[in-house]
């Protein structure tokens, strides 16, 4: 089966700023993706050349086999929701769905009045006089309801509430399951949506540190507790990202092909060993990149670094 999309050594400058660096992946179909990153990786900017809105400095990128560009065939499939979602300020909210439901061939006109009951949205209110929140609802109805076979939601849910954002993420999941697409999510709220990612790209200045699957990734990334030395012995068979030191006792984040002999291992040095959240490991994978050193708790910074 072909890919949803195919980018290969992407690379996007502004001036001598570097925004992507050589980025190649592939999103295939039927997933659901989780685009992440700090402030200023180049997410955006990845996925505004992937819905032709922004052009590649150098590369190549191939969205349902073809460039996005001025196609029509290629762009009626995709939906981007991004942050600040801006809409012309004479449109009412019902409006707004009815010239979505013309553009997107896949449109569910059911769902979407069942998402406006669910965000408690009002259909004739004008979108300039919406808050914050309405308006991050209303693209997420129109991300939803689109069905379109390529998805992205870029921080789509400013202002909401953690209950709205519940239902967002509930929506979304049971949605997914019953009419599959592929779905990118672009987010900060890391452990929001661990339960939802399938499959994890994480970008840092331009470059993409991982193109994993989430469920492989949490056995690859583990923290370990327990004596500096039993620590000491643990982390040399991988790659330490971060460490916090009190007293006589180590925290350490660290990441390598782990098996059962290393929990078997662990277990004998007097150690506690659990999987990393998806959040936590992003945090110490990008800290790692940037050249932060570990923290530290009543150690000197000598201790601290390794």
């Amino acid at each position: 089966m072909s890919p949803v999309v195919t980018v290969t050594d992407l690379t996007k400058r502004y001036g001598g700023v570097t925004a992507l660096d050589g980025v190649s992946f592939s999103l295939a179909e039927n997933r659901i993706y989780g685009l992440l990153g700090r402030n200023g990786a180049g997410k955006t900017t990845l996925m505004q050349i992937l819905t032709a809105q922004n052009f590649a400095t150098s590369g190549d990128v191939a969205v349902f086999g073809q460039h996005p560009y001025e196609n029509e065939r290629v762009l009626s499939r995709i939906s981007f929701i991004k942050e600040s979602q801006t809409y012309p300020s004479a449109l009412r909210v019902h409006h707004v769905l009815r010239a979505a439901s013309l553009v997107h061939p896949c449109w569910d006109e059911e769902l979407a009045q069942q998402l406006v009951d669910d965000f408690r949205l009002p259909p004739r209110r004008n979108v300039r006089k919406l808050s914050r929140g309405m308006l991050s609802s209303l693209g997420i109805i129109v991300g939803l309801a689109s069905r379109a076979p390529l998805t992205f939601f870029d921080e789509p849910y400013l202002g909401l509430d953690a209950v709205a954002r519940q239902i967002f993420y509930d929506r979304l999941l049971a949605d997914y399951t019953e009419h599959p697409r592929t779905i990118v999510l672009s987010t900060h709220l890391i452990d929001e949506v661990s339960d939802l990612i399938e499959h994890v790209l994480l970008i840092d200045r331009g470059r993409l540190l991982l193109d994993v699957e989430a469920e492989a990734l949490r056995g690859q990334v583990l923290t370990v507790a327990g004596p500096v030395a039993a620590v000491d012995e643990f982390t040399r068979t991988g790659a330490e990202l971060h460490r916090v030191l009190l007293g006589g006792a180590a925290r350490a984040t660290v990441r390598g092909d782990f098996g059962p002999t290393d929990h078997d291992r662990a277990r004998a040095l007097g150690l506690t060993l659990e999987a990393s959240s998806l959040q936590d490991t992003v945090v110490r994978l990008t800290t790692a990149t940037n050249g932060a050193a570990p923290a530290t708790v009543g150690a000197t910074s000598k201790e601290a670094v390794r």
